[in-house]
């Protein structure tokens, strides 16, 4: 519901048809990939995520970024950690190969700064480079690095052509680098030509060994819109931490991987703003089924299904209800538990009129009693004004009267049973 800079569209006036053909930069995702190489790697190895996001694109041509010769190094923060890493990139957006010349994985130390000594070349079928073809995502092959957990990752990305930046996650809250000109991938200290808010090409951080990741899947809210950038403090950053300071002794890691999109939908498309993704349902096989380790889904979706209906005649509940179904259906059919987060507060929100809010009322009704999750994660009773219940408290309120701020996103992560995960 908001752009990169944590400025809500809502706010400005704008009717939503007219600002998605205007300015159509919001995070997103699309369909399964066309084909996934996967790296050999021995047999049974275990592998869990512990860093994701969701590509999207391919951006309007006036706000694409074009790299040419130039190496990349982008900043990911992992959830759990490991000793063996591998990375898996995407050209899911593209419609002409992607040639990789180059990759590398490292310790961040600060900036665009490597850890001395924490470097690996990657490979691919143990070549130095890869061509990824249109529609589809390549695994690396792993190598050995004593990955902490909460640790700051960059993942070198040498580019020796030139390159559009079709499939990208737009909204990073983190600060990423670009080179000069050449390649430097293995370059501790990176020559930075200029600074990018977003993710180009990569999609998952993956760490051998036995654990289980839990996917968090939904629009701006898990994205973490108005949170503070370069600081970790989406919820599920601060689940994550949760997990690691307070689960009980003996239990697997848990890794985190953030595939929420800033603009998506559960049930809905908007073709003339793809940075804002293909609809939950749709994307639900990649940025879920295909996630490393995948062991619980946590489903926060439906605001902007009721958002963007009409004012007066909003979706119908049981619409939404039925999409969330279909997602604890196709996860139950591949053994994941599924959590159900209710719909946040949000009177005062500028897309918020009576009739939505009755929708929402509605929606929270069945996420509570249905009985059709594993376990309810309620949302609304963490972030709403005991005073005024329709409205998120003052405290956790980023000023838009629906995206919490830091306090806010913390206080979701704290309704999370870490029972119901670990």
């Amino acid at each position: 519901m908001s752009d990169q800079h944590g400025n809500n569209i809502e706010r400005s006036g704008i009717d939503r048809r007219t600002f998605l053909k205007a300015c159509p930069a919001l995070g997103a995702a699309l369909a399964l990939p066309a084909g996934l190489a996967h790296a050999a790697v021995p047999a049974g190895e275990p592998w869990c995520a512990t860093w994701g996001t969701a590509p999207a694109g391919p951006p309007p041509a006036s706000g694409t970024m074009s790299f040419s010769n130039q190496t990349l190094r982008l900043i990911v923060h992992a959830s759990i950690g490991g000793s063996r890493v591998r990375v898996r990139l995407s050209n899911e957006m593209g419609t002409t190969p992607l040639r990789i010349g180059a990759a590398h994985v490292g310790l961040r130390s600060s900036g665009a700064n490597l850890v001395s000594g924490s470097g690996r070349d990657l490979r691919f079928g143990s070549k130095s480079g890869a061509v990824i073809p249109p529609g589809a995502a390549l695994l690396s092959d792993p190598v050995s690095l004593e990955l902490p957990a909460l640790a700051d990752v960059a993942v070198s990305i040498y580019l020796p052509g030139t390159v559009q930046a079709t499939t990208i996650h737009d909204l990073a809250l983190q600060t990423s680098y670009v080179s000069s000109a050449g390649n430097y991938a293995a370059t501790a200290a990176l020559p930075v030509q200029r600074s990018i808010a977003s993710w180009p090409f990569l999609t998952e951080v993956d760490v051998g060994g036995p654990g289980a990741a839990i996917v968090t899947l939904g629009d701006s809210l898990t994205d973490g819109v108005r949170s503070t950038g370069n600081a970790n403090r989406r919820w599920p950053d601060w689940l994550a931490r949760r997990l690691r300071n307070e689960a009980l002794p003996g239990t697997l890691p848990v890794g985190v991987v953030n595939r929420g999109i800033a603009g998506n939908s559960l049930l809905s498309d908007y073709d003339d703003a793809l940075l804002a993704g293909k609809d939950g349902l749709e994307r639900f096989d990649r940025d879920v089924l295909a996630t490393a380790g995948a062991r619980y889904l946590f489903v926060l979706f439906g605001i902007n299904d009721i958002a963007y209906s009409s004012s007066t005649s909003p979706i119908p509940a049981d619409d939404i209800t039925v999409g969330y179904q279909q997602l604890i259906n196709r996860a139950r059919a591949r053994g994941m538990g599924v959590l159900g987060a209710t719909l946040p507060p949000w009177e005062g929100f500028v897309y918020y009129t009576p009739q939505r809010e009755a929708v929402r009322q509605r929606v929270n009704d069945w996420i509570r009693n249905s009985g059709a999750y594993d376990a309810v994660v309620d949302i609304e009773a963490a972030l709403r004004d005991p005073g005024r219940p329709a409205r998120v408290l003052p405290a956790y309120d980023s000023g838009d009267h629906l995206h919490p701020n830091d306090a806010g996103y913390e206080a979701m992560a704290r309704a999370v049973p870490l029972d119901a995960i670990t």
